[in-house]
Parts: C-alpha cells; sequence; structure tokens
C-alpha cells in the first residue's frame, strides 16, 4: 500500500533550530494505509505542525503525517462535542464551530497548531479555571505498535487519563473528540507597566481579572511590561477602565515584543469578536513559516508565583542579551498522568529567546537551578536542560506511565531517544 513518502531535502521544525534525522516523511491520505506503515516499520514517530523546540517529535528512520486526514468527523450535538481527525489545525476547526453554535473551553497563543500535537505535550491557554488545551478530550483513537486501532475514552477506560498526554509515545493518534461549550464573544484590552509590587500584593486577583490573562515582560526593570486581558462580552456598551492596578490602558494595538508591529496580532483594544479570534495572541492569517527564535517554559504550583517572579526578576541582567520576551500565565490543575499541571493549579513562565544555542545552553542550568526550589516542570516541547532524574522526579504516574508504553509498545516502535532519554534514562 502507498504510504505516499517524501523524499525533499533535509526538513526543520517550525523555528529553524531542528532538522529532522531522517528524510522519510511517510504521508498516508487514510488511516488504513497509516496502520500498514505503522506495521512495516521498526521505529517511527508521529510528526504534528512541527512547532516543537527539541527531538520529541525526531526519529532516525521513519515520521509520519497525518496532515492529510484534517476533517471534521462528527458534530455530536446531543453531547456537545465534536470527533475530529489528528492533521486538522486549531484555526481551521474553530471557525466550523463558532458557525454552529458552539466553541472550545480555551486556545493556545497560536491557533497554527495541530490539536493533536498540542494536546500530547500539555500546550495551554491561560486562565485561573481553564485547564491545559489536553484536558477537553473525552475520547481518542490511536494505531498501536501492531497496526491496530485503539479506542480510549475518559468515561470508560481507567487508563485513559494516562494515554491523552502521551508525548507521542502510545502510538499515532488518529481522532479525538473534544468536548464544546456554547459560543461566546470576547473582547480585549492591553494594559502598560504595571509594577511588579503590585504582581506581588495582587497576584491572584490580577490574573483572575479576565477568562485569560497573561503578563508580559523582558524582567529588565520593576514593570511588567504588558497585561493582556481577555474577557466574554457582557454588553455592548462595556466599557475598559483607564487603569488597571496602576497600569495604563493601551489605546493602539500591540505586539508582546513592544518595538515590533501588531499587525499579525488579534484585535485589542476591546473590540468585541468570535472567542477563536481573541483567545490567540495571533491571527490565524498570519502564517509563520519559520520563527528566528527559542522557547523555553517551566510550570510552577501557583502557590510559589510570587517567590518564582522574585526570583527571575533578580536575573534580569542575566537575560538581557538573549530574552526578546517572558509570558507569565495560569493553568488549571488537571488528573492527565504528564501533564506538568497534574493535581496542581500551576504558573507557567514562558521565555522566548534570541536563536543562539550556545548561549542559551549556559543560561538555561542556571535559570533552572534557580527554579528548582519551586518544583519547576519544564514544557515537554520546548527547550530545556534538566538532568532525566530531575524531570522524572516530578511525575508520580510515570511508572504507571511506563507500563502504558509497554503495553500497547512493548518493543519501542514508537520511542526516541528524547523519550528514551526523560522517560526511561537515568
Amino acid at each position: 500500500m502507498p504510504s505516499n513518502r517524501s523524499t525533499n531535502p533535509p526538513r526543520t521544525n517550525w523555528a529553524g533550530n531542528l532538522t529532522y534525522g531522517t528524510d522519510r516523511l511517510h504521508l498516508p491520505q487514510t488511516i488504513g494505509e497509516a496502520q500498514e506503515i505503522v506495521k512495516r516499520c521498526g521505529r517511527i514517530k508521529a510528526l504534528g505542525s512541527r512547532h516543537c523546540f527539541n527531538t520529541i517529535a525526531d526519529n532516525t528512520e521513519n515520521q509520519l503525517s497525518l496532515q492529510h486526514l484534517n476533517r471534521v468527523v462528527h458534530l455530536d450535538e446531543i453531547r456537545h462535542q465534536v470527533t475530529v481527525e489528528a492533521g486538522i489545525r486549531y484555526g481551521d476547526l474553530c471557525p466550523y464551530l463558532h458557525e454552529r453554535g458552539y466553541a472550545l473551553p480555551n486556545l493556545a497563543s497560536l491557533p497554527h497548531i495541530s490539536i493533536v500535537g498540542a494536546c500530547a505535550t500539555a500546550t495551554h491557554g491561560s486562565g485561573v479555571t481553564n485547564g491545559n488545551l489536553a484536558t477537553a478530550i473525552a475520547a481518542l483513537a490511536f494505531i498501536d505498535a501492531s497496526g491496530e486501532v485503539i479506542t480510549l475514552s475518559r468515561d470508560t477506560n481507567a487508563s485513559f487519563a494516562g494515554a491523552v498526554v502521551s508525548l507521542g509515545g502510545l502510538g499515532v493518534v488518529t481522532q479525538v473528540t473534544l468536548d464544546l461549550q456554547p459560543t461566546f464573544d470576547m473582547a480585549q484590552h492591553v494594559y502598560l507597566d504595571l509594577p511588579l509590587t503590585t504582581v506581588d500584593n495582587h497576584f491572584e486577583a490580577i490574573m483572575a481579572a479576565g477568562y485569560s490573562v497573561s503578563l508580559f515582560t523582558d524582567w529588565q526593570c520593576d514593570t511588567v511590561n504588558q497585561v493582556w486581558i481577555k474577557r466574554k462580552v457582557a454588553s455592548d456598551t462595556e466599557e475598559a477602565a483607564p487603569t488597571f492596578y496602576g497600569a495604563r490602558l493601551a489605546t493602539n494595538n500591540v505586539h508582546p515584543i513592544g518595538k515590533l508591529s501588531a499587525v499579525h496580532c488579534t484585535e485589542q483594544r476591546g473590540v468585541p469578536g468570535p472567542w477563536y479570534e481573541r483567545l490567540p495572541h495571533f491571527r490565524m492569517a498570519f502564517t509563520p513559516s519559520s520563527g528566528t527564535e527559542l522557547q523555553s517554559e517551566y510550570f510552577v504550583p501557583r502557590a510559589y508565583a510570587r517567590d518564582a517572579i522574585r526570583v527571575l526578576r533578580q536575573m534580569g541582567d542575566q537575560f538581557a542579551p538573549l530574552l526578546m520576551i517572558s509570558e507569565i500565565r495560569t493553568i488549571d490543575a488537571d488528573d492527565l498522568w504528564m501533564s506538568p499541571c497534574y493535581q496542581q493549579p500551576s504558573v507557567a513562565f514562558h521565555f522566548t529567546w534570541k536563536q543562539d544555542e550556545d548561549a542559551l545552553n549556559k543560561l538555561l542550568p542556571i535559570l533552572e537551578q534557580k527554579l528548582a526550589p519551586f518544583e519547576a516542570r519544564p514544557h515537554w516541547g520546548k527547550v530545556f536542560t534538566m538532568s532525566p532524574g530531575e524531570v522524572q522526579a516530578h511525575y508520580d504516574k510515570l511508572p504507571a506511565f511506563r507500563d502504558l508504553l509497554q503495553a500497547y509498545d512493548p518493543n519501542g516502535k514508537f520511542r526516541n531517544a528524547f523519550l528514551q532519554t526523560y522517560l526511561f534514562g537515568g
């Protein structure tokens, strides 16, 4: 059966910092073709929209992309759920849902990412009561190492909580079913120069001031550069206050990196729009073909938020040569075994770096040491230098997850160097 294998020149991830270890990319047109490819291959990894900054989806033998399998399979208006194929992206699904009166609970800053890839790595948006994107999954189907399609659901399978944030190790996910809610309109406002002392004194209230709240800072002074507040629209006459805890209301659209044009950012200044045009920071119409940057992110229990902010402010001079911008977001607790927010409401500290890998590899160990007292967990799809032992120590369900991988992939067909190192290494 044909695999539509790509043998183009060496391929890279979105940022261009990683060249994949194989030129064998399989592009099946059907699930049946994908099953046959999995059966034939000794080692294979599923590849999403290539927005990971590390080798979690890399492989030296075979990669498989379901980019051609990107349909909506079924909209269940009784259970308020939608089932989609693995190749669909958030930006493609969201207008379909909105037109039919539905919304997803949350979105990440970029709508260009694939749903399955984002959920497999516990990618997230912001909001004190919003879980990461994977918490919307109610059921999933995947091709296991034998080539069989396995279906697991939240309601019927005890191991479901281990399968959702799978890190690509369980198999090739072919479909997911997502919980929905009624559609809604949103408006977002941006406030400038929020004093860090105010953040320290009112952190919970600030982060709960909207459906989704993000703080952007370069850690260079004693203020947060920007506060992005995204709220559900309650009325047509709702107006924003001119100040927010001492920060002033921005009168023009802004980019998180203040010196850059806001032309590709989602509309601000309180202009109402559909949820999917406000929850991301960037517009779907702007396609980021490449991003000359690197990204790191660390999750800490929300109780440590203030202490972590104080420590990071003290590192401002060390960040200055490399940091483009940093973002602070909140994510609610969940019960997904390999989620960085497993059973703990969290705060995520995100860093967008200049693309200088040598300098970053010197800085990250210092940053991670500073965050270690706060039980920091790295984002699975971004750059970090923590040892395997340090990462593993934060996941109580890791032994159960290893057993789950062994059950569906006993010979490690879907295991690569990244998973071998961080899940099984010492």
